[in-house]
C-alpha cells in the first residue's frame, strides 16, 4: 500500500468526508425540487438535528446562554467541525489500516442513514442521499489510498510529485465537496414556494383590531419599545432548518379526547372571524434579565372556539400540539378554554408570520412559557391528558406545566459608566396574565424606591417602567423588583432555567465618574 504522509492522509480523509456530504447534499436538493419529500433527507440536518433532540435540558440551557438566539449557528459550525475531524482521522487511520477506514466511513454513513429515516416525514426515498454520498466518499478513500496491489510500485520521494498530486487532488475533492454541500441547499429551493406564499398571504381584518396607549411607551432611551419589530424578535427552536411549510397544502387536525375531530385547511381557517391579541411571549430559557422576551400584536383564531368544535371529553387535561417537524408542546387544556387569548396566530404585527416565527400558523398562549404553549408550523392538536402522554422538553427534564414566573429587567443604564447628577433608570416586566402593579429599584442597600409605571394596555403584555435617580460618585448596584397584579412580590430566591423558568432579583453594576 501506497505510505501517505500524514498531511496527505489528513487531505484524504477530508477530501472523502468533503465529498460524502457535497454528493449527499447535492441529491437532496433534487429530492426536495423534484419530489418534494417531507422529510429531511439531509443527512447533515439529519444528524444535527437528532442531536437537538437528544440534547439535556442542562446543555441545552449552556449553549442558550453562551451563543443565545446564535445558538443553532453555533451547532451547526460544531458539526461541521466534528465531521471534518473525523473525516480527517479516518484519513489518518486508512495509512495502516485501509479496511479499518473504510469500515469507519460506513459506519458514519449508517448512523446518517439512521438520523435521516427516523425525522418526521420521512420516506424510504429519503435514504437515497446518505446512501449515494457515502458511495462516493468511499470511492474517493479507495482511490487515495490504493490497496495492497499498489505497494509494489515504488514509493514517491517525499517532495515528489506524488505528494503534489496527493495534495492536489484531496484539496480539490474537499473544495469540490463543500461547493456541492451549498449547490445541495440552493437545488432544493428551499423557501421559495412559501416566501411566494407568504408574500400573497392577506392577513384578515378583525373586528375589533388592538389599539395601544401611547402612554404605554415612557420612550427612554435604551428601553425596548412596547411593540417588538417581528425583525428584532428573539427566537428560540430546535428548528435547524426553518420548516418551510406551504399554506396551500397546511392542514390542522385536532382529535384525541373529543366528540368529533375537526380538520381544517388554510381557506377554512382564513373564513373564520379573527381576533387579535396583544401577547408578550418568553422562553423558559430566558436568565434573570435576559432579553429572550418580545411583544407582538398577534392575529388569529381563539383556540378555544376549535376545541368547542370538537368538544373535549370529561377527563381531559392536556392538549398536545405538535409542529411540522415533529416538535410537541403540552398545554393546560384549562388556559386554552378559560377566555384569555390563545389564538391560533397566522399575523404577527400586521403582517403574515414571519417563517422562523411558524407561517402559516403557530399558537400564542399568554401567561405560559413558550415550551409548552408556542407551538411554531402547528399542525396537529391531540386532546388527552398529562397521565398519558409527554412533550418534547418534558421528557427531557423540564416541568410539564409552564407558568411565566413574575420578572422584572434594567435596561438602563446597562454596563457603561455615567456621569453624577440625574440619571434615568429603565427597564420592563412582566407576568403575563396576572400584569404589573408595581416595580421598585434599590440603590446598593438602600431602601426600594417606587418606579413609574407607563400605561398596561393589557395583562398580557409586559410593562414598562423608569425610576429618576440622583447618581452619586462611585460604584453601585442597582436592583429591580416587580410585583404582579394579585400583590405578590417576585421572588428574591435565584433559580436557573431549569426546570421551569429562571427567578430572582436582576441587578447591574455602574460605574458613576465624579
Amino acid at each position: 500500500m501506497v505510505r501517505h504522509s500524514p498531511v496527505e492522509a489528513a487531505a484524504a480523509g477530508l477530501a472523502s468526508g468533503a465529498v460524502t456530504l457535497g454528493v449527499a447534499e447535492v441529491v437532496a436538493g433534487l429530492l426536495v425540487r423534484v419530489v418534494g419529500t417531507d422529510g429531511t433527507p439531509s443527512p447533515l440536518l439529519a444528524v444535527a438535528d437528532s442531536f437537538v433532540d437528544r440534547t439535556p435540558a442542562w446543555l441545552k440551557d449552556a449553549a442558550i446562554a453562551a451563543f443565545g438566539t446564535g445558538d443553532k449557528a453555533a451547532l451547526i459550525v460544531g458539526t461541521g467541525v466534528v465531521l471534518a475531524a473525523l473525516s480527517a482521522g479516518l484519513g489518518l487511520l486508512a495509512r495502516r489500516r485501509r479496511g479499518l477506514a473504510l469500515a469507519g466511513l460506513t459506519l458514519l454513513c449508517v448512523v446518517a442513514l439512521a438520523a435521516v429515516l427516523t425525522r418526521p416525514g420521512a420516506a424510504p426515498a429519503d435514504a437515497a442521499p446518505t446512501v449515494l454520498g457515502g458511495g462516493a466518499g468511499l470511492l474517493v478513500l479507495v482511490a487515495l489510498f490504493p490497496g495492497p496491489s499498489a505497494a509494489r510500485a515504488p514509493t514517491p520521494a517525499p517532495d515528489g510529485p506524488g505528494r503534489r498530486s496527493v495534495l492536489v487532488l484531496g484539496g480539490s475533492l474537499a473544495v469540490l465537496g463543500v461547493l456541492g454541500i451549498v449547490a445541495g441547499r440552493v437545488l432544493s429551493g428551499a423557501g421559495e414556494v412559501v416566501r411566494a406564499a407568504r408574500r400573497a398571504f392577506v392577513v384578515p381584518s378583525v373586528a375589533v383590531p388592538v389599539t395601544v396607549d401611547p402612554a404605554a411607551e415612557q420612550g427612554v432611551r435604551g428601553q425596548p419599545p412596547f411593540r417588538t419589530p417581528n425583525a428584532e424578535f428573539y427566537r428560540i427552536d430546535t428548528a435547524l432548518a426553518v420548516p418551510q411549510v406551504d399554506p396551500a397544502a397546511w392542514r390542522l387536525r385536532v382529535h384525541g379526547m373529543v366528540r368529533r375531530e375537526v380538520d381544517i385547511d388554510m381557506a377554512d381557517l382564513l373564513s373564520r372571524p379573527m381576533v387579535e391579541a396583544l401577547v408578550t411571549l418568553t422562553c423558559v430559557s430566558n436568565p434573570v434579565g435576559g432579553d429572550l422576551a418580545g411583544t407582538a400584536v398577534w392575529t388569529g383564531l381563539p383556540v378555544s372556539e376549535l376545541l368547542a368544535e370538537a368538544g373535549p371529553l370529561p377527563g381531559a387535561d392536556m392538549v398536545l400540539s405538535t409542529s411540522a417537524d415533529g416538535w410537541t408542546a403540552s398545554t393546560p387544556l384549562e388556559v386554552l378554554t378559560d377566555g384569555r387569548d390563545a389564538v391560533l396566530a397566522v399575523g404577527m404585527n400586521g403582517e403574515p408570520l414571519p417563517p422562523e416565527h411558524g407561517f402559516p400558523a403557530r399558537l400564542v398562549v399568554p401567561g405560559l412559557y413558550g415550551y409548552v404553549s408556542a407551538t411554531k408550523w402547528v399542525v396537529d392538536l391531540e386532546v388527552t391528558r398529562f397521565a398519558d402522554a409527554a412533550a418534547y422538553w418534558t421528557t427531557r427534564g423540564w416541568a410539564e406545566r409552564g407558568p411565566v414566573k413574575t420578572a422584572s429587567r434594567i435596561d438602563v443604564p446597562r454596563g457603561r459608566s455615567l456621569p453624577a447628577g440625574p440619571t434615568t433608570v429603565a427597564g420592563v416586566a412582566w407576568a403575563q396574565h396576572r400584569g404589573i402593579s408595581r416595580v421598585e429599584v434599590r440603590v446598593d442597600d438602600g431602601e426600594w424606591l417606587p418606579a413609574d409605571l407607563a400605561a398596561e394596555p393589557t395583562v398580557d403584555a409586559w410593562r414598562q417602567w423608569r425610576l429618576a435617580w440622583e447618581a452619586t460618585p462611585g460604584r453601585h448596584t442597582l436592583t429591580v423588583r416587580a410585583t404582579d397584579g394579585t400583590g405578590e412580590t417576585q421572588t428574591s430566591a435565584e433559580a436557573p432555567p431549569v426546570p421551569d423558568g429562571a427567578s430572582g432579583w436582576h441587578s447591574v453594576v455602574v460605574d458613576v465618574e465624579g
